[in-house]
């Protein structure tokens, strides 16, 4: 499916969704639900980006998104009673915002979209080898995310990058990658950095007087 032209724009804090991945979401503030309701009369496709830090001050108005998201569309939906909706979106492709088009109840965005490369089959294997090892030494112990053997290995990639903790910014670096590869090396270099943190130890104490 050929990506629309604009789409609506559905920000939030530290979800990613990635091509071919799907993501549940439950969906209550009312410009959202009018959002969805609008994508069901249309091409049932929405675009998930990342809030930029600090979006707080300005949650209720149009905070900073990272340009650069992945739209998928809606291929199962619920609306409860009172409004609000249970829905999973599919991943279709990542785009590049171009700008925004004013006028409407939600973010609404003309858009670019992105290719998604998968680099040689042997880099993706190697890749996969490496999370897997890493996610074993993990200080704190395997991942709790149970991803099925027989999955291959670019879906293997996008569903760690999609469902492992972290913060906003390490997860739109994930995002940003032109390849799943490149993505599988980034995760890689999160996980290792993490786990040279939570292994630290305390150097010191700072005296407040």
């Amino acid at each position: 499916m050929a990506l629309p032209l604009r789409i609506p724009l559905f920000p939030l804090p530290d979800v990613a969704l990635f091509p071919g991945l799907p993501l549940p979401l439950h969906v209550f503030e009312p410009r959202y639900r009018r959002m969805v309701a609008d994508a069901l009369e249309g091409d049932r496709t929405i675009g998930l980006v990342i809030l930029r830090p600090g979006f707080e001050a300005d949650y209720e108005g149009r905070p900073a998104v990272f340009p650069i998201g992945c739209a998928g569309r809606i291929e199962e939906i619920e609306r409860r009673p009172d409004g609000r909706y249970d829905m999973r979106l599919r991943g279709l492709s990542r785009f590049r915002i171009l700008e925004e088009n004013p006028g409407h109840p939600y973010r609404v965005a003309t858009v670019e979209p992105l290719a998604e490369g998968e680099g040689a089959g042997n880099d993706l294997a190697d890749a996969r080898k490496g999370l897997l090892s890493a996610l074993g030494r993990a200080p704190d112990g395997p991942a709790v995310l149970v991803v099925q053997g027989e999955v291959d290995d670019a879906t293997f990639v996008n569903a760690l990058a999609q469902a492992l903790p972290m913060g906003a910014v390490e997860r739109q670096s994930l995002v940003d990658a032109g390849d799943v590869h490149e993505r599988g090396r980034r995760l890689l270099d999160l996980l290792e950095f993490q786990a040279l943190e939570q292994r630290a130890p305390v150097t010191g104490r700072r005296h407040v007087h």
